[in-house]
């Protein structure tokens, strides 16, 4: 789907950046992996967020449990995987994935969004390089607590979930 070729220009952990050619012009591209998301509802109704340092952003941020996809790993058992590691939260009522692009204009990166209903609670293991906060918003706090949210996949997905409930 791409006429003109591509090259690579930079290979990182997180990242790698391509130059594609397009009708005659050049685009830098970044690539990532897919990512899952999960609004995770438990058993008495209420949203689980986790907080957390993100240095672009340089401060910590509330957002949805999520991570990268493995190489080959389909999307509901890496949600599954994320969120247990994450939270500790497992079992459940899971929603077919809604599926988006984080910032088409620049980066290859497709965010795939579940709804988790009827979570059971459990011991989280966090990834070493990751201190998460869990912050707990109860039914009634969940539309007021929109506010406060400054990433993107989070805003999305607490409003799709919202928007479910009407």
């Amino acid at each position: 789907m791409n006429p003109g070729g591509t090259r690579r220009v930079f290979s990182g952990r997180w990242l790698d950046v391509d130059v594609e050619a397009w009708d005659g012009r050049e685009r830098e591209v970044v690539i990532r992996p897919d990512v899952v998301a999960i609004v995770p509802i438990d058993v008495e109704g209420s949203l689980t967020l986790v907080n957390q340092f993100r240095p672009p952003a340089r401060r910590e941020l509330l957002e949805l449990p999520a991570g990268r996809l493995e190489e080959g790993e389909e999307p509901l058992p890496g949600a599954r995987r994320e969120l247990e590691e994450e939270t500790g939260f497992h079992g459940g009522v899971w929603s077919a994935p809604r599926s988006f692009w984080t910032t088409p204009g620049f980066c290859r990166e497709r965010v795939y969004l579940f709804v988790a209903t009827n979570l059971t609670p459990g011991p989280a293991a966090p990834d070493e390089d990751e201190s998460i906060e869990l912050v707990r918003w109860r039914p009634e706090e969940i539309q007021t607590g929109l506010a406060l949210l400054e990433d993107a996949k989070t805003i999305v997905g607490v409003l799709l979930y919202l928007q479910g409930l009407r």
